[in-house]
């Protein structure tokens, strides 16, 4: 195993306390409109969100934990998440991975960013700073990201729906080869300047998170 793989492990473990486990990614309010109904509609849910929110995220992590200036990747963030509902689920789960990240492997960027961000970044940008104090690559950072994208709506789908865990499981492994490529490509965004990085948009996923966020009852956050 390489240098840093064991960490790259613990950090995208999803017993990792950052708070994903009570958010389904979108997954809840597709499941009720007819969505996702099985294995195979949730394989096109998480490809079609791994291409477009996951590349951002990814992008956007990478870059942080290449030494980005964290404050304008929050900005930038910003600028590519249209949905309120969104950007306050975003950094509501940034707050929750900075007390994470500051317990588990404490640096002086995550406390300036903490200083600079009290309600919280974006989640992605906190991934990234969070990677690099724990000495992880920015290609690391872009596999955790595009790996949580997918994994966090396949979970909550075999709760909404009592979908098989092995049938869930699969899902992911099929999609390993693309979660491969996106995190390939937001690597090498990564190098450019932050107005350059993909800006890949879901709007699907975006009007369905404020038709979630109204909800008066509902099992995920988000």
């Amino acid at each position: 195993m390489r240098s840093g793989a064991a960490t790259l492990l613990v950090l995208a473990d999803g017993r990792f306390p950052a708070g994903g486990h009570a958010h389904s990614g979108g997954a809840e309010a597709a499941v009720k409109a007819g969505r996702i109904r099985d294995a195979a509609s949730l394989h096109r849910f998480c490809e079609g969100r791994l291409h477009t929110a996951g590349l951002t995220a990814a992008a956007l992590a990478a870059a942080a934990a290449a030494g980005a200036d964290p404050l304008a990747l929050d900005e930038a963030a910003d600028a590519r998440t249209p949905s309120p509902a969104l950007r306050r689920t975003a950094r509501r789960l940034g707050r929750q991975m900075m007390r994470a990240a500051r317990s588990t492997w404490p640096g002086p960027d995550l406390d300036a960013l903490a200083a600079a961000r009290p309600k919280g970044a974006h989640q992605p940008v906190v991934l990234g700073l969070t990677a690099r104090s724990a000495g992880l690559t920015p290609l690391d950072a872009a596999h955790a990201a595009a790996y949580e994208n997918v994994s966090g709506p396949a979970t909550a789908v075999v709760r909404l729906l009592g979908l098989d865990p092995f049938d869930a499981t699969a899902v992911l492994a099929r999609l390993a080869p693309g979660m491969e490529e996106v995190a390939r490509r937001a690597g090498e965004a990564a190098r450019g300047p932050v107005e350059d990085l993909p800006a890949a948009s879901a709007p699907l996923l975006e009007i369905t998170t404020e038709q979630h966020a109204a909800w008066p009852v509902r099992l995920f956050a988000s």
